[in-house]
């Protein structure tokens, strides 16, 4: 089933996310339900907290961006309580988007490698150091359960250009393709 996406301004987006145990209850039909909303709306990622979830659970899929001559190398992947071990590596500049802002972009600093551990969605515990733009995907996704949005990483400057825009979104006068969940005023 297709859900509703929450767009900026939902007060979910801004909380830290609660970790889930096992039995969550109907795990599965939501874990599908969010790769099915995910795909409906063309992204790569995809965090609980983008449905009304404060919960710790977020989906990639970077495989839809590998390229033919492999310098990407994506990969398909749940993440159930994740926790962030470390973040090494040159510190790089790269646009970035939101399924929960749609039609804003920005450039967003991050470290080219992510140290993370987390659960699988059969809450089986991985360490795992992601680099790239998987790592960069991940960080975007894990960001959300923190209660952070992209937007707060963007330069002053942006973010002033940014703030009628994301008015706009947060009363819903914007146009998408897929559903979402607006606030009125």
């Amino acid at each position: 089933m297709i859900l509703p996406i929450y767009a900026y301004g939902q007060p979910v987006l801004k909380k830290v996310a609660k970790p889930i145990e096992k039995d969550y209850p109907d795990l599965e039909t939501l874990m599908a339900n969010m790769w099915e909303t995910m795909y409906n709306a063309e992204g790569i990622g995809l965090a609980a907290p983008q449905i009304g979830l404060s919960i710790r659970m977020f989906m990639i899929d970077t495989a839809q961006l590998k390229d033919e001559d492999g310098s990407i190398q994506g990969f398909k992947q749940a993440f159930i309580n994740a926790e962030k071990i470390e973040e090494t590596g040159d510190i790089k500049d790269y646009e970035e988007g939101c399924l929960s802002i749609p039609d804003l972009r920005g450039d967003v600093k991050r470290p080219g490698v992510l140290t993370l551990k987390y659960c699988d969605e059969n809450f089986v515990e991985h360490t795992k150091t992601f680099t790239g733009l998987n790592a960069r995907v991940i960080q975007h996704e894990y960001d959300h359960i923190e209660g952070k949005l992209f937007t707060e990483k963007l330069k002053p400057i942006k973010k002033r250009m940014m703030k009628r825009k994301l008015e706009i979104i947060k009363k819903g006068l914007v146009q998408v393709d897929y559903k979402m969940k607006f606030v009125r005023s």
